[in-house]
């Protein structure tokens, strides 16, 4: 039976090797490796081997099997190339003379692009990052800012809830409450990450990106934070643009402020994303509120301070012209390869 074994194993090779295209392959492959082909038709009769010949010929067999089914895939990936191109003998489409296919390398989404570039711009301002948990409690979303239980501004967050006291972050200013609580001023931080609010349209999407940033020393003035986020502003546009602070309010900054930058999209004429007035909010602002220095243990006679908060998303639609946001999370390659 082993010269058998290896008289199929030799014809099948040649007969393989000797296919031209691929009906006469798997007519090599019904014969010999079929169902009912030569090689299963033998090893039908294995069981008629004595017990001490029966293990080294199911071994011999095993190994035949696998190099003849081997020759067989690989001649068959060597005809398909062949005849999808029409043509008949076996290598004539080669052409060892062209490049081969390399893979193609990633690269960072716009979002995360445009996160790297504001922390990088903070950075060399002076500012250390510092990333909190996405999942928080109420104290530090709400309580610890200034936002007691059923205060109203509660209602301009849209939050996620988990249960009465974990809810999934609305902004990543918790990491200002976190932060002070272990740490002694003078602080100079900023807290990138993701932020969760139940809204949806051309300029909002239920999860975003947010950067918290927020100063503390002594003797901090408004004129302190504009003259930062003056540089910043600049820094991340790569150009001079017409800046404007209107008075608002934020539970935890007072004085608070929106600060409005002129449109990057249609130059201040008016368009869609601005609202024809010309002008987008791209950040809110404000002098850090001295009950939040309570909660802390920060004395408030003593120390002063700011802190801001900017959408990503946002300002990457601002520096690369995009008017929908849900580009960014539709992951259509035509849209992403442009960065």
């Amino acid at each position: 039976m082993k010269e058998e074994l290896l008289k199929i194993k030799e014809d099948a090779a040649a007969s393989i090797a000797d296919c031209a295209n691929a009906p006469d392959l798997e007519n090599v492959r019904i014969k010999f490796l079929g169902r009912k082909g030569l090689f299963s038709a033998l090893m039908r009769n294995l069981g008629k081997a004595s017990k001490e010949e029966r293990p080294a010929l199911g071994k011999l067999a095993n190994e035949i099997k696998r190099e003849l089914d081997e020759l067989y895939s690989a001649r068959k990936i060597l005809l398909s190339g062949d005849e999808s191109a029409g043509v008949g003998k076996v290598g004539a489409t080669l052409d060892l003379t062209l490049p081969g296919r390399t893979d193609k390398a990633g690269k960072l989404h716009p979002v995360t692009k445009v996160m790297e570039e504001i922390c990088s711009i903070f950075e060399r301002l002076g500012f250390t990052v510092a990333e909190g948990p996405d999942i928080e409690l109420d104290f530090y979303n709400f309580e610890g800012l200034n936002i007691p239980k059923h205060h109203p501004a509660r209602d301009m967050h849209d939050t996620f809830y988990v249960s009465d006291n974990v809810l999934l972050r609305t902004h990543t200013s918790p990491m200002q409450v976190r932060t002070m609580e272990r740490q002694s001023p003078p602080l100079r931080m900023i807290a990138p990450g993701k932020v969760y609010r139940c809204d949806s349209d051309i300029t909002h999407t239920p999860m975003f990106h947010q950067v918290e940033g927020f100063l503390v020393d002594r003797n901090i003035s408004f004129a302190d934070l504009k003259g930062i986020l003056r540089v910043f502003i600049s820094k991340i546009f790569d150009e001079d643009l017409a800046i404007r602070f209107r008075p608002s309010y934020f539970p935890f900054t007072e004085p608070s402020a929106e600060v409005d930058i002129a449109c990057v999209l249609c130059k201040g004429k008016g368009c869609r994303v601005c609202k024809q007035t010309g002008w987008l909010e791209i950040l809110g602002a404000g002098l850090i509120d001295p009950n939040v220095f309570k909660k802390v243990e920060y004395n408030p006679d003593e120390y002063s301070g700011f802190a801001f908060g900017l959408g990503v998303e946002r300002i990457a639609m601002l520096k690369y012209g995009i008017t929908d946001i849900r580009l960014f999370y539709e992951n259509d390659l035509r849209f992403l390869k442009q960065f």
